[in-house]
Parts: structure tokens; C-alpha cells; sequence
């Protein structure tokens, strides 16, 4: 009974983490698409960081909720694969992971803290600094000054080297976290290998495109 009770509680924690992982993409394929703009038209990135800067709904609903999500993803995250690796079997001397498993799976604990910590610089150089602006200095509204301040993010080659190793990193976290999450979810049928490709594709797309817009922005620095 407590194994089988013990054995729910752990499918129940997987769901929860497959499904945090799932409505973060969202968010992150958004914030993809709004960078991008950057690349095309100063004026178009502009507005809409304007509009999620001063939009209600998205700063007092929906960014808790996101810093909320993620919290609980990376939190669980954590917790899950401690244990995981205190689950297995103490005679493992032999055992070679490498030959059973990617080094993304073995790995999606380093690079979700390195994700995490990179979302954390993320905020301090964006949240805090537009929470600055907006509530303490109390500046007059400038709608042109999103350009610049991103521009300006990527002017130093070694805070843009971490950048970019940051979403190396994320790409193999989500590489691995979407045939995790598809398998937690139990989410198995005809449109699956379709699902699973696209969310390789999406893996490889997104992270790989912010590096593409971080280092348009510093070679035309």
C-alpha cells in the first residue's frame, strides 16, 4: 500500500512538472517572437514591449503567474531527480550511463540550474530595470527606449558568450524535457511522433534563434 501510494505521489509530481515544462514553452516561444522582431524592425519591438510593459493584464496576471510557474518547475525539478538518483540501487559501480542514457537526460539538473540562473540574470537586467523605470524614478513613458537598452545588452562578447551557452543548454533541457513530459502525461496515439518531432524541432528552433538574435545585435553593435 505506502509503495503503491509512494509510486502515485511520484507519477502525480511528474504530470505536475511535464505540464509546469509545457506552459513555460508558451511563454517562451512569445518572448521568442517578440525578440525576433527586434532583428526586422526597431519600431515593431518597440510596441510590443511597450504593449507587455504597460498591458494590466499581463503584468498583474499573467507575470506572477509565469514567475510562479517557473519557480515551481525548477523547484520540483530538483526535487524529483534528488529522488530519482537516491531511488537507484547503491551496487551501480559498473554502471555506465552513457551507454543507457544522453547526456541531456543525465544532465537536465546542471542545465535547468544553469537555466535557472540565466533567468535570474534575465530578470535583473529586464524586470527589475523596468520596474525601476516604471514605479521608483518614476520616468515619463519613452516608447522608442526598448531598441536600445536590448541593443545595448549584447555590446560586451563575454556577457554574449553566456548568453548564447546559456541556450545551448536549454536547448538540450528541452530536448530531453519534451519526450519526458509526453511520456509523463501518458500522452501515447497516432499523434505522437508527430508531437514528439515537432517538439525536437521546437528545441532546436527557439534556443537557437535567440542566440542567432544576440549575436545580430553584437556583430552590429
Amino acid at each position: 500500500m505506502a509503495q503503491s501510494a509512494l509510486l502515485k505521489s511520484s507519477i502525480a509530481k511528474k504530470v505536475a512538472m511535464a505540464l509546469s515544462g509545457i506552459f513555460l514553452v508558451t511563454f517562451l516561444a512569445l518572448h521568442f517572437f517578440i525578440n525576433l522582431t527586434s532583428v526586422f524592425s526597431s519600431e515593431i519591438f518597440n510596441k510590443m514591449s511597450h504593449f507587455m510593459g504597460y498591458n494590466p493584464l499581463i503584468q498583474f496576471v499573467m507575470q506572477p503567474i509565469l514567475v510562479a510557474g517557473v519557480v515551481f518547475h525548477f523547484v520540483m525539478g530538483i526535487k524529483l531527480e534528488l529522488e530519482n538518483r537516491n531511488a537507484r540501487p547503491i551496487g551501480y559501480a559498473k554502471y555506465n550511463g552513457a551507454a543507457n542514457a544522453t547526456w541531456a537526460s543525465r544532465n537536465m539538473i546542471v542545465s535547468g540550474l544553469v537555466v535557472l540562473a540565466f533567468i535570474g540574470l534575465h530578470f535583473y537586467d529586464f524586470w527589475v530595470q523596468e520596474i525601476t523605470y516604471k514605479y521608483i524614478e518614476s520616468n515619463a513613458i519613452d516608447e522608442s527606449r526598448y531598441y536600445p537598452e536590448l541593443v545595448a545588452k549584447f555590446e560586451n562578447p563575454i556577457r554574449t558568450g553566456l548568453y548564447c551557452l546559456a541556450f545551448v543548454l536549454l536547448s538540450l533541457h528541452l530536448w530531453h524535457g519534451f519526450n519526458s513530459s509526453f511520456q509523463s502525461v501518458g500522452f501515447n496515439n497516432k499523434f505522437s511522433k508527430s508531437l514528439h518531432k515537432l517538439g525536437y524541432a521546437f528545441a532546436i528552433i527557439v534556443p537557437f534563434g535567440f542566440i542567432f538574435i544576440a549575436l545580430f545585435h553584437f556583430f552590429n553593435n
